[in-house]
Protein backbone atom coordinates (compact mmCIF):
# COMPACT_ATOMS: atom_id res chain seq x y z
CA UNK A 1 0.00 0.00 0.00
CA UNK A 2 1.34 3.40 -0.86
CA UNK A 3 1.83 5.63 1.51
CA UNK A 4 -0.65 8.70 2.43
CA UNK A 5 0.43 11.59 1.57
CA UNK A 6 0.28 15.10 3.75
CA UNK A 7 -2.14 18.00 2.32
CA UNK A 8 0.30 20.38 0.50
CA UNK A 9 2.89 17.70 -0.57
CA UNK A 10 1.09 17.20 -4.11
CA UNK A 11 1.25 13.46 -5.49
CA UNK A 12 4.33 11.69 -4.98
CA UNK A 13 5.17 8.30 -6.33
CA UNK A 14 8.25 6.13 -7.02
CA UNK A 15 8.93 5.31 -10.72
CA UNK A 16 10.29 2.83 -12.22
CA UNK A 17 13.77 4.11 -12.75
CA UNK A 18 14.21 3.56 -9.23
CA UNK A 19 13.37 8.00 -8.98
CA UNK A 20 11.38 9.78 -6.93
CA UNK A 21 8.71 12.13 -9.03
CA UNK A 22 6.56 14.57 -7.50
CA UNK A 23 3.68 15.99 -9.71
CA UNK A 24 1.72 18.78 -8.97
CA UNK A 25 -1.03 21.60 -10.58
CA UNK A 26 1.06 24.97 -11.89
CA UNK A 27 -2.18 26.47 -13.33
CA UNK A 28 -5.06 25.53 -15.36
CA UNK A 29 -5.11 26.69 -19.21
CA UNK A 30 -6.95 29.85 -19.78
CA UNK A 31 -8.34 28.93 -23.05
CA UNK A 32 -8.95 25.78 -22.52
CA UNK A 33 -9.52 25.07 -19.08
CA UNK A 34 -7.50 22.44 -18.52
CA UNK A 35 -5.15 21.61 -15.52
CA UNK A 36 -1.27 22.32 -16.17
CA UNK A 37 0.75 19.39 -14.66
CA UNK A 38 4.32 19.75 -13.93
CA UNK A 39 6.25 17.46 -11.92
CA UNK A 40 9.97 17.35 -10.07
CA UNK A 41 12.47 14.54 -10.04
CA UNK A 42 14.57 13.49 -6.99
CA UNK A 43 16.37 10.36 -5.87
CA UNK A 44 14.57 10.26 -2.48
CA UNK A 45 10.98 10.86 -1.48
CA UNK A 46 12.42 13.03 1.33
CA UNK A 47 14.26 15.15 -1.92
CA UNK A 48 11.58 15.22 -3.93
CA UNK A 49 8.89 16.13 -1.35
CA UNK A 50 11.74 19.87 -0.63
CA UNK A 51 11.20 20.13 -4.42
CA UNK A 52 7.90 20.02 -4.43
CA UNK A 53 7.36 22.01 -1.18
CA UNK A 54 9.33 24.80 -3.11
CA UNK A 55 7.73 24.78 -6.89
CA UNK A 56 4.80 24.98 -5.22
CA UNK A 57 5.45 27.84 -3.63
CA UNK A 58 6.96 29.24 -7.23
CA UNK A 59 3.78 28.32 -8.36
CA UNK A 60 2.10 31.09 -6.51
CA UNK A 61 4.61 33.75 -7.39
CA UNK A 62 4.75 33.24 -11.26
CA UNK A 63 1.82 33.35 -13.55
CA UNK A 64 2.21 29.67 -14.56
CA UNK A 65 -0.15 30.64 -17.45
CA UNK A 66 2.30 32.77 -19.34
CA UNK A 67 5.86 31.97 -17.73
CA UNK A 68 6.66 29.58 -21.01
CA UNK A 69 4.95 31.70 -23.75
CA UNK A 70 8.02 34.73 -24.10
CA UNK A 71 11.31 34.37 -25.43
CA UNK A 72 13.80 37.51 -24.20
CA UNK A 73 13.56 38.79 -27.94
CA UNK A 74 9.45 38.68 -27.89
CA UNK A 75 9.13 40.32 -24.44
CA UNK A 76 11.39 42.87 -24.87
CA UNK A 77 9.46 43.84 -27.96
CA UNK A 78 6.42 44.30 -25.98
CA UNK A 79 8.06 45.74 -23.14
CA UNK A 80 9.65 48.53 -25.47
CA UNK A 81 5.79 49.22 -27.34
CA UNK A 82 4.10 49.16 -23.93
CA UNK A 83 5.99 50.39 -21.24
CA UNK A 84 9.15 52.49 -22.71
CA UNK A 85 8.35 54.06 -26.12
CA UNK A 86 5.45 56.01 -25.12
CA UNK A 87 7.86 57.45 -22.07
CA UNK A 88 11.10 57.89 -24.50
CA UNK A 89 12.14 61.15 -25.98
CA UNK A 90 12.52 60.99 -29.66
CA UNK A 91 16.05 60.83 -29.70
CA UNK A 92 16.01 57.88 -26.84
CA UNK A 93 14.05 55.76 -28.87
CA UNK A 94 17.09 55.75 -31.14
CA UNK A 95 19.45 54.33 -28.81
CA UNK A 96 16.91 51.91 -27.19
CA UNK A 97 16.17 50.50 -30.86
CA UNK A 98 19.64 49.90 -31.79
CA UNK A 99 20.46 48.45 -28.26
CA UNK A 100 17.31 46.18 -28.97
CA UNK A 101 17.83 45.25 -32.20
CA UNK A 102 21.38 45.06 -32.55
CA UNK A 103 22.74 44.21 -29.67
CA UNK A 104 20.07 42.17 -27.39
CA UNK A 105 17.71 39.95 -29.84
CA UNK A 106 20.88 39.00 -31.95
CA UNK A 107 22.68 37.84 -28.79
CA UNK A 108 20.33 36.38 -26.16
CA UNK A 109 17.04 36.85 -27.94
CA UNK A 110 16.31 33.65 -28.88
CA UNK A 111 16.51 32.08 -24.88
CA UNK A 112 13.45 31.66 -23.00
CA UNK A 113 12.79 34.41 -20.36
CA UNK A 114 12.52 32.19 -17.94
CA UNK A 115 15.36 30.35 -18.48
CA UNK A 116 17.62 33.55 -18.82
CA UNK A 117 20.55 33.03 -16.22
CA UNK A 118 22.97 36.34 -14.96
CA UNK A 119 25.80 34.17 -16.39
CA UNK A 120 24.18 34.30 -19.83
CA UNK A 121 24.23 38.17 -19.19
CA UNK A 122 27.22 38.19 -18.04
CA UNK A 123 28.74 37.11 -21.18
CA UNK A 124 26.61 38.95 -23.36
CA UNK A 125 28.48 42.05 -21.46
CA UNK A 126 31.80 40.41 -21.72
CA UNK A 127 31.37 40.10 -25.43
CA UNK A 128 29.98 43.37 -26.38
CA UNK A 129 33.12 44.92 -24.64
CA UNK A 130 35.78 42.64 -26.56
CA UNK A 131 33.54 42.88 -30.48
CA UNK A 132 30.15 43.99 -30.01
CA UNK A 133 30.27 46.83 -32.23
CA UNK A 134 28.24 46.78 -35.38
CA UNK A 135 30.13 46.87 -38.52
CA UNK A 136 27.57 49.59 -40.60
CA UNK A 137 30.02 50.82 -43.66
CA UNK A 138 32.08 47.54 -45.04
CA UNK A 139 34.46 50.17 -46.56
CA UNK A 140 35.40 51.72 -43.05
CA UNK A 141 37.62 49.40 -40.99
CA UNK A 142 36.75 49.49 -37.40
CA UNK A 143 39.80 50.65 -35.62
CA UNK A 144 37.98 49.29 -32.61
CA UNK A 145 35.99 46.43 -32.48
CA UNK A 146 34.20 46.40 -28.61
CA UNK A 147 31.45 48.55 -27.63
CA UNK A 148 32.28 51.65 -25.04
CA UNK A 149 31.89 51.26 -21.20
CA UNK A 150 29.18 53.91 -21.26
CA UNK A 151 27.12 51.90 -24.09
CA UNK A 152 27.88 48.64 -22.71
CA UNK A 153 25.82 49.77 -19.21
CA UNK A 154 23.45 51.53 -21.01
CA UNK A 155 22.40 48.21 -23.03
CA UNK A 156 22.41 47.06 -18.94
CA UNK A 157 20.25 49.96 -18.02
CA UNK A 158 17.37 48.74 -20.89
CA UNK A 159 17.76 44.98 -19.80
CA UNK A 160 17.49 45.52 -16.29
CA UNK A 161 13.79 47.77 -16.51
CA UNK A 162 13.09 45.20 -19.05
CA UNK A 163 13.12 41.96 -16.94
CA UNK A 164 12.54 44.54 -13.54
CA UNK A 165 8.94 44.86 -15.41
CA UNK A 166 8.84 40.60 -16.51
CA UNK A 167 9.22 40.30 -12.36
CA UNK A 168 6.28 43.02 -11.75
CA UNK A 169 4.08 40.68 -14.08
CA UNK A 170 5.38 37.51 -12.55
CA UNK A 171 7.07 35.55 -15.73
CA UNK A 172 10.39 35.49 -13.68
CA UNK A 173 11.11 35.47 -10.21
CA UNK A 174 13.94 37.61 -9.84
CA UNK A 175 15.93 39.78 -12.08
CA UNK A 176 19.05 37.45 -13.61
CA UNK A 177 20.57 41.08 -14.44
CA UNK A 178 20.99 42.03 -11.00
CA UNK A 179 23.99 39.89 -10.38
CA UNK A 180 26.32 41.12 -13.14
CA UNK A 181 29.82 42.63 -12.74
CA UNK A 182 29.53 46.18 -15.09
CA UNK A 183 33.01 47.43 -16.27
CA UNK A 184 33.75 50.43 -14.46
CA UNK A 185 33.25 54.03 -15.68
CA UNK A 186 36.96 55.58 -16.74
CA UNK A 187 37.43 58.99 -15.97
CA UNK A 188 38.80 61.08 -18.81
CA UNK A 189 40.61 63.88 -18.39
CA UNK A 190 38.53 66.58 -18.97
CA UNK A 191 39.34 68.79 -21.76
CA UNK A 192 38.50 72.64 -21.48
CA UNK A 193 39.33 75.40 -23.80
CA UNK A 194 42.54 77.16 -22.18
CA UNK A 195 42.48 80.55 -21.20
CA UNK A 196 44.89 82.46 -22.93
CA UNK A 197 42.69 80.73 -26.63
CA UNK A 198 39.42 82.29 -25.20
CA UNK A 199 40.21 85.64 -26.88
CA UNK A 200 41.53 84.22 -30.26
CA UNK A 201 38.54 81.94 -30.39
CA UNK A 202 36.01 84.61 -30.25
CA UNK A 203 38.15 87.03 -31.85
CA UNK A 204 37.80 84.63 -35.27
CA UNK A 205 34.60 83.71 -34.77
CA UNK A 206 33.78 87.58 -34.83
CA UNK A 207 36.02 87.65 -38.38
CA UNK A 208 33.10 84.83 -39.43
CA UNK A 209 30.45 87.22 -38.29
CA UNK A 210 29.46 84.83 -36.03
CA UNK A 211 30.61 86.38 -32.56
CA UNK A 212 26.86 86.73 -30.58
CA UNK A 213 26.37 82.37 -30.49
CA UNK A 214 29.77 81.76 -29.45
CA UNK A 215 29.98 84.38 -26.78
CA UNK A 216 26.99 83.67 -25.04
CA UNK A 217 27.96 79.68 -25.48
CA UNK A 218 31.23 80.78 -23.51
CA UNK A 219 29.32 82.93 -21.13
CA UNK A 220 26.56 80.59 -20.19
CA UNK A 221 27.24 76.93 -21.37
CA UNK A 222 24.14 75.86 -22.87
CA UNK A 223 24.04 72.56 -24.43
CA UNK A 224 24.57 72.71 -28.40
CA UNK A 225 20.95 71.95 -29.35
CA UNK A 226 19.89 74.54 -26.30
CA UNK A 227 21.45 76.96 -27.84
CA UNK A 228 20.36 76.57 -31.50
CA UNK A 229 16.83 75.93 -30.33
CA UNK A 230 16.48 79.93 -29.05
CA UNK A 231 14.29 81.99 -30.14
CA UNK A 232 14.20 86.11 -30.29
CA UNK A 233 11.16 86.04 -27.96
CA UNK A 234 13.17 83.87 -25.43
CA UNK A 235 15.41 87.42 -24.79
CA UNK A 236 14.17 89.23 -22.03
CA UNK A 237 15.97 92.15 -22.86
CA UNK A 238 14.51 94.42 -19.67
CA UNK A 239 15.61 92.00 -17.29
CA UNK A 240 18.91 90.54 -19.09
CA UNK A 241 17.48 86.68 -19.17
CA UNK A 242 16.79 84.45 -21.81
CA UNK A 243 14.37 81.56 -21.30
CA UNK A 244 15.73 77.68 -21.91
CA UNK A 245 13.17 75.65 -23.25
CA UNK A 246 13.70 73.41 -26.23
CA UNK A 247 16.35 71.59 -27.52
CA UNK A 248 16.88 70.63 -31.49
CA UNK A 249 18.67 67.30 -32.72
CA UNK A 250 19.19 65.37 -35.71
CA UNK A 251 16.98 62.22 -35.84
CA UNK A 252 16.72 60.41 -38.76
CA UNK A 253 18.15 62.90 -41.00
CA UNK A 254 15.79 65.87 -39.80
CA UNK A 255 16.17 68.44 -37.41
CA UNK A 256 13.52 67.58 -34.58
CA UNK A 257 12.85 70.04 -31.88
CA UNK A 258 11.72 68.79 -28.75
CA UNK A 259 11.74 69.23 -24.45
CA UNK A 260 15.20 69.99 -22.76
CA UNK A 261 16.57 66.59 -21.47
CA UNK A 262 15.15 66.94 -17.72
CA UNK A 263 12.65 69.04 -16.10
CA UNK A 264 15.92 70.72 -14.49
CA UNK A 265 16.94 72.13 -18.10
CA UNK A 266 13.64 74.19 -18.46
CA UNK A 267 15.32 77.40 -17.06
CA UNK A 268 15.90 80.97 -17.38
CA UNK A 269 19.87 82.20 -17.52
CA UNK A 270 20.94 85.40 -16.75
CA UNK A 271 23.15 87.03 -19.01
CA UNK A 272 25.53 90.13 -18.87
CA UNK A 273 24.78 93.65 -20.72
CA UNK A 274 27.22 92.87 -22.89
CA UNK A 275 25.89 89.57 -24.09
CA UNK A 276 22.46 91.56 -24.41
CA UNK A 277 23.93 94.17 -27.00
CA UNK A 278 25.65 91.08 -29.10
CA UNK A 279 21.91 89.42 -29.58
CA UNK A 280 20.75 93.23 -30.19
CA UNK A 281 23.28 93.33 -32.74
CA UNK A 282 22.71 90.00 -34.22
CA UNK A 283 19.34 90.38 -34.51
CA UNK A 284 19.13 93.99 -36.57
CA UNK A 285 21.36 91.13 -39.45
CA UNK A 286 17.86 89.22 -39.62
CA UNK A 287 15.06 91.38 -38.06
CA UNK A 288 12.52 89.31 -39.62
CA UNK A 289 13.69 86.22 -38.57
CA UNK A 290 12.27 83.98 -35.39
CA UNK A 291 15.46 82.40 -34.71
CA UNK A 292 17.90 84.13 -32.06
CA UNK A 293 21.18 82.59 -34.42
CA UNK A 294 19.63 81.35 -37.55
CA UNK A 295 21.94 79.44 -40.58
CA UNK A 296 24.34 82.44 -42.11
CA UNK A 297 23.44 80.08 -45.53
CA UNK A 298 20.06 79.19 -45.58
CA UNK A 299 18.68 81.47 -42.78
CA UNK A 300 16.73 78.64 -41.20
CA UNK A 301 17.88 76.78 -38.06
CA UNK A 302 21.28 76.25 -37.45
CA UNK A 303 22.45 73.09 -38.33
CA UNK A 304 23.96 71.69 -35.29
CA UNK A 305 26.40 69.77 -37.39
CA UNK A 306 27.38 72.57 -39.74
CA UNK A 307 27.79 74.24 -36.46
CA UNK A 308 29.49 72.37 -34.94
CA UNK A 309 32.21 71.73 -37.98
CA UNK A 310 32.32 75.56 -37.54
CA UNK A 311 33.82 75.37 -33.92
CA UNK A 312 36.40 72.96 -35.37
CA UNK A 313 37.65 75.78 -37.91
CA UNK A 314 37.78 78.01 -35.37
CA UNK A 315 40.26 75.99 -33.36
CA UNK A 316 42.33 75.32 -36.63
CA UNK A 317 42.69 78.74 -36.88
CA UNK A 318 43.94 79.68 -33.99
CA UNK A 319 46.18 76.62 -33.94
CA UNK A 320 44.23 75.31 -30.70
CA UNK A 321 44.34 71.46 -29.25
CA UNK A 322 41.04 70.23 -30.66
CA UNK A 323 38.09 69.94 -28.11
CA UNK A 324 34.61 69.25 -28.66
CA UNK A 325 31.80 71.67 -28.98
CA UNK A 326 30.35 69.98 -25.36
CA UNK A 327 33.91 71.45 -23.63
CA UNK A 328 33.00 75.06 -24.28
CA UNK A 329 30.22 73.97 -21.64
CA UNK A 330 33.14 72.70 -19.83
CA UNK A 331 35.38 75.32 -20.19
CA UNK A 332 31.93 78.08 -18.42
CA UNK A 333 31.64 75.55 -15.60
CA UNK A 334 35.65 75.50 -15.12
CA UNK A 335 36.04 79.15 -15.44
CA UNK A 336 32.93 80.23 -13.10
CA UNK A 337 33.94 77.84 -10.53
CA UNK A 338 37.55 79.14 -10.31
CA UNK A 339 35.89 82.53 -10.22
CA UNK A 340 34.08 82.26 -7.08
CA UNK A 341 30.52 81.29 -8.71
CA UNK A 342 29.32 78.85 -6.12
CA UNK A 343 28.43 75.31 -6.85
CA UNK A 344 24.50 75.66 -6.36
CA UNK A 345 23.88 78.63 -8.53
CA UNK A 346 26.16 76.87 -11.36
CA UNK A 347 24.88 73.70 -11.07
CA UNK A 348 20.69 75.34 -11.57
CA UNK A 349 22.55 77.58 -14.78
CA UNK A 350 23.76 74.26 -16.32
CA UNK A 351 20.76 72.71 -15.83
CA UNK A 352 22.01 69.59 -13.46
CA UNK A 353 19.75 67.88 -11.61
CA UNK A 354 21.30 68.28 -8.72
CA UNK A 355 25.01 70.02 -7.14
CA UNK A 356 26.65 67.12 -5.83
CA UNK A 357 26.54 66.01 -9.51
CA UNK A 358 28.12 69.44 -11.06
CA UNK A 359 30.73 68.90 -7.91
CA UNK A 360 31.69 65.60 -9.12
CA UNK A 361 31.80 66.55 -12.64
CA UNK A 362 34.13 69.24 -12.10
CA UNK A 363 36.21 67.84 -8.92
CA UNK A 364 39.36 69.17 -11.02
CA UNK A 365 38.02 72.93 -10.91
CA UNK A 366 37.22 72.33 -6.97
CA UNK A 367 40.21 70.42 -6.38
CA UNK A 368 42.37 73.81 -7.17
CA UNK A 369 39.96 76.01 -5.52
CA UNK A 370 40.85 73.82 -2.27
CA UNK A 371 44.26 74.04 -2.88
CA UNK A 372 43.66 77.97 -3.07
CA UNK A 373 41.74 78.11 -0.12
CA UNK A 374 44.20 76.16 1.79
CA UNK A 375 47.16 78.76 0.24
CA UNK A 376 45.00 81.27 1.60
CA UNK A 377 44.11 80.64 5.02
CA UNK A 378 48.02 79.34 5.44
CA UNK A 379 49.04 82.98 4.47
CA UNK A 380 46.64 84.44 6.83
CA UNK A 381 48.17 82.46 9.94
CA UNK A 382 51.42 83.19 8.78
CA UNK A 383 51.12 86.85 9.04
CA UNK A 384 49.47 86.44 12.66
CA UNK A 385 52.41 84.24 13.84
Amino acid sequence: MGKKRANGEGNIRKRKDGRWEGRYTAGYDPKTGKRLTKNVLGKTRAEVKEKLKKALEDCQRLDMTRVKTYTVESWIKVWYAVYAEPRLREKTKDYYLNYINNHIIPCIGKIPLDKLATIDIQKFYNALQKNGRVQRYKHVELKDKGLSVRVVRGIHALLNNCLEQAMAERLILINPAKGCKLPKIEKKEMKILPQEKIGPYLAEAERRGLLAVYYLELTTGLRRGELLALLWTDLDMENKTISVTKQVNRIKGELIVSQPKTQNSVRTLAISQQAVGLLIEEHRKHPGNPYMFPSPKTGTMFDPDSFRHTHEKILKAICAEHIRFHDLRHTFATLSLKNGVDVKTLSSALGHYSAGFTLTTYTHATAEMKRDAADTIGSVINRAM
